[in-house]
């Protein structure tokens, strides 16, 4: 049985995410126009400014949903970035069922049918002072529950005190303005999340990050979701504007690529939406667009 006023929400949150991946791509794509005085006087000062491709996402055979991955690489700014969209939905698999259930969401023991549609963004930048970026927000719905995830973290190679100040007081205003806990508690679930066990430190200097967040309010939650993806270009612009244009030496691109390993390690063997996306059948391509295109490990 469908829910009526569900099938009205669910349509309102994918529009969101598709309107927020347009904003973020157009303020991308003017970053690379910017004019060569705002570059290091590097090679990469001449290239040609970068484009996102565009490519459809499908799931597998039988399960229905897809999406769309803007992917740009080799531009003067971004070495490469993704920002994807998808709409998913079917049932699924006992793994992702038994996890599921095993956090706690009601009826999902009993009927494994499920929406989910969200944005994810990963940024990997051609100079090493301009600091690597993640944001990501979702919705997600069972017959017996919704709710909604996301947050964003910054990952710098080499980090700038008044970066990680700017980046994280962005986020403490969206949070702010909707709840006084909010803050302090997404940032310590985003400092515990992007820690890397094996490593024993954090992938970058954190962000916030909340999941199955359902007040018993969906527009409430849905505003609060729609304030942290609009803080993210505030939040993250002006590290870019204030950094390209510094040169750098071969050793902090080399401590870029040692840095980047940490991430790879990170997505490939604990992101929880890495292994959402390879086990309910999503484009592998699109899953793994956050991988960094060049990364070395010592």
């Amino acid at each position: 049985m469908t829910d009526p006023d569900f099938d009205a929400r669910k349509a309102r949150a994918a529009a969101w995410f598709r309107d927020l991946r347009d904003r973020i791509t157009a303020a991308f794509e003017a970053l690379e126009d910017a004019p060569a005085d705002a570059m290091p006087s590097h090679a990469v000062a001449e290239r040609a400014p970068g484009r996102f491709e565009l490519r459809e996402t499908r799931r597998d055979e039988g399960r229905g949903g897809g999406g769309l991955m803007s992917v740009m690489r080799g531009g003067r700014v971004f070495e490469k970035v993704g920002v994807n969209i998808s709409t998913v939905h079917g049932t699924l698999g006992a793994r992702a069922q038994a996890a599921m259930a095993a956090r706690g969401v009601p009826g999902m023991d009993r009927d494994p049918r499920f929406w989910a549609s969200g944005i994810s963004l990963v940024a990997h930048m051609q100079n090493p002072h301009v600091p690597a970026v993640h944001m990501n927000t979702r919705m997600f719905w069972t017959p017996g529950a919704w709710w909604f995830g996301g947050g964003a973290d910054l990952n710098p190679c080499i980090e700038y005190p008044i970066d990680t100040d700017h980046f994280h007081a962005a986020l403490q205003a969206a949070c702010d303005a909707h709840a006084p806990d909010y803050y302090a508690r997404f940032k310590a679930w985003a400092d515990e999340y992007f820690f890397i066990p094996h490593r024993g430190r954090a992938r970058g200097v954190g962000g916030i990050f909340y999941d199955d967040l359902n007040t018993g309010d969906w527009e409430a939650d849905f505003a609060f979701t729609q304030a942290v993806g609009a803080a993210f270009l505030p939040a993250f612009l002006p590290l870019v504007e204030r950094r390209r244009p510094q040169p750098w030496t071969e050793a902090e691109r080399e401590a870029q690529l040692v840095h980047r390993g940490l991430y790879a390690e990170y997505n490939l063997v604990y992101d929880r939406g890495t292994k959402f996306g390879l086990e309910t059948g999503h484009d592998p391509d699109a899953v793994l667009m956050s991988l960094p295109p060049l990364a070395k490990w010592v």
